[in-house]
């Protein structure tokens, strides 16, 4: 090697680094609803650890676990996503968008003062804290802002994962259609309405979105300590075969099948049985 070129050699490096800089493609935005929720939380920590910028809409629009290095790389947005301008504005940037908004006990259920120990976020329903306002209207207005954004010809779809549950599947199974309409207490059903209502809806823009609709059964941690006396319970049910009971499963498992989904080619349902 001659010195002129030793001497160009550094420039010659400098200039690669820099055109590999200005090529690469930059992060992809994944706009959570929820995510300072149980489930949305470890959402954004694997999307970012997989190299998303993620920006999650909350009430509170507060980082759940300070500190936590994923989690303080969010943007973290307070807002109603029952509110229709709120959403649109939230997700007019969104290369995927993951609905996480959810509560087992809607203010109607008379079961309210066990929110807090079912809930992984400690929230409490409000006045308004519906099935139908918090699941099903906060998930339309997420698909409505999503779908109806300007589109250059021939976009790809846009990904869009939604957390539903398993017994949103019920009436597929043998006996599950049984179990909801003659056990299932009046709360139940009118949270699996609420559901499917919203899987229905991404089914109708499916042209627009690829929908990608997650139905875990009972979701846990070991630091959640409502539910891990029933997991063994709902784990042999599954094992012997009842139908209309899937394996329980855990929330970082969940959410590495929902990062892995938007990133990848899944859509339709998606069951852990």
């Amino acid at each position: 090697m001659t010195v002129k070129a030793l001497i160009l050699l550094p420039a010659a490096f400098a200039l690669t680094r820099q055109h590999m800089s200005m090529s690469a493609a930059p992060p992809k935005r994944l706009c959570v609803l929820g995510g300072s929720g149980y489930v949305g939380r470890e959402v954004c920590k694997r999307a970012v650890e997989r190299g998303w910028e993620v920006a999650s809409l909350s009430r509170r629009g507060e980082n759940p676990l300070p500190g936590d290095a994923a989690l303080d790389c969010v943007e973290w947005i307070s807002g109603d996503a029952a509110d229709a301008k709120d959403v649109q504005q939230f997700v007019k940037d969104a290369d995927a968008v993951v609905h996480a908004v959810g509560l087992l006990f809607d203010v109607d259920s008379g079961l309210t003062q066990f929110s807090k120990v079912v809930s992984g976020s400690n929230s409490v329903p409000g006045a308004e804290s519906t099935y139908d306002r918090i699941t099903r209207q906060t998930a339309f207005n997420a698909i409505d802002a999503t779908a109806n954004r300007l589109r250059l010809p021939f976009a790809p779809r846009t990904p869009f994962a939604f957390v539903s549950c398993a017994e949103s599947g019920w009436p597929d199974v043998a006996g599950g259609s049984f179990v909801e309409d003659k056990v299932a207490p009046e709360w139940l059903r009118r949270y699996l309405v609420a559901k499917r209502a919203v899987e229905a809806k991404l089914s109708e823009n499916s042209d627009k979105l690829r929908p990608v609709v997650y139905r875990p059964s009972l979701i846990w941690s070991w630091g959640k300590l409502d539910v891990l006396p029933i997991i063994p319970v709902f784990n042999l049910a599954s094992a012997l075969g009842v139908p209309f009971v899937d394996r329980t499963i855990r929330v970082g498992t969940l959410a590495d099948a929902i990062v892995g989904g938007i990133a990848g080619d899944a859509e339709g349902v998606q069951r852990f049985a």
